[in-house]
């Protein structure tokens, strides 16, 4: 049965690694358990954040098997891993993690054609996936890597028309736009997620379903009040939407090492270690700016009441 997943708050996975750059799955586990904390509405597993593109595919579907045996109650399950090139190979992955039972296969938006082609071919090459998988709800995500492909309005539309589109990770940053897509999509079923918080307060208000992006890794607690309450209390909600706009330039900083050594920093225990990127220019400066943040945290649990 093709369920439609939860609105709220899903942060992008990260995958913690031991010393000798290795899936450390007593972390993975950890880190489950604080999204449950947390009370995440879902997650975002195999996603950029999970440093898929340096992850073989049975590293990949491995970790995917772990977390779905490992999911804490509650929580829904939207994954990726969709980093193959030729559309045959992508099918072939895209079945296996399907098979793990989660509830959204999301595609990567510039999996399906080179930068320099039009949206046919991105549509040739989705519907050859979808009719090619095992019938299941699926996703979009709009992955800045290795280049970003922005869904519009009527691509999007069209992929609703010949899928069972449930999810979108929106990354245009372009609240106009993101309000032409809502228009777009009304009535199918699909639900938009933004993935950046400087336009996530207006884009709730628009009809957005919630957020999933990276500083979920960071603060989801901060991201489930927003989008719990917007509506009834609008002040509040503006203001904490300030705060973690100006917050979220931490993403410029060297993310996910950061991330990872936040987790840390409050109780989630991994290392900093990323195949991504060398933790080691992790400086002075940037351990500081962290420690600074999650102090402001406090603060900002004490002026909004968050737990």
């Amino acid at each position: 049965m093709i369920k439609d997943i939860k609105s709220g708050v899903y942060p992008t996975m990260l995958t913690p690694f031991t010393e000798d750059k290795k899936i450390d799955y007593d972390a993975v586990l950890r880190l489950l358990q604080w999204y449950a904390e947390k009370k995440v509405d879902g997650v975002f597993a195999i996603c950029q954040s999970s440093e898929i593109f340096y992850l073989s595919f049975e590293e990949r579907l491995e970790l995917l098997k772990f977390v779905m045996k490992n999911l804490p109650d509650g929580i829904d399950v939207v994954a990726s891993g969709h980093t193959a090139d030729s559309v045959d190979r992508q099918i072939y992955e895209a079945s296996a993690f399907i098979e793990t039972g989660i509830d959204a296969y999301v595609f990567i938006s510039n999996r399906f054609a080179a930068e320099t082609d039009d949206d046919t071919v991105f549509l040739r090459n989705y519907e050859k996936a979808v009719k090619s998988i095992p019938e299941t709800g699926l996703g979009i995500y709009e992955c800045p890597y290795p280049y970003k492909r922005i869904m519009m309005p009527d691509t999007l539309k069209k992929c609703c028309e010949i899928s069972n589109l449930k999810f979108i990770k929106d990354t245009c940053c372009d609240i106009d736009l993101i309000k032409k897509k809502l228009e777009a999509t009304k009535g199918t079923g699909l639900k938009i997620f933004n993935a950046n918080a400087a336009t996530l307060y207006e884009s709730l208000i628009a009809g957005c379903a919630g957020y999933s992006g990276v500083m979920a890794n960071f603060h989801p607690e901060f991201y489930s009040c927003l989008c719990k309450n917007y509506l009834t209390e609008p002040e509040k909600a503006e203001q904490l939407a300030n705060c973690l706009s100006l917050m979220s330039t931490i993403e410029l900083q060297q993310y996910p090492v950061n991330a990872k050594y936040h987790l840390n920093l409050i109780g989630c225990e991994m290392t900093s270690v990323c195949r991504v990127r060398d933790n080691s220019t992790f400086t002075q400066g940037n351990m500081k700016e962290i420690k600074a943040m999650v102090e402001v945290e406090k603060m900002i649990k004490n002026r909004f009441g968050i737990d």
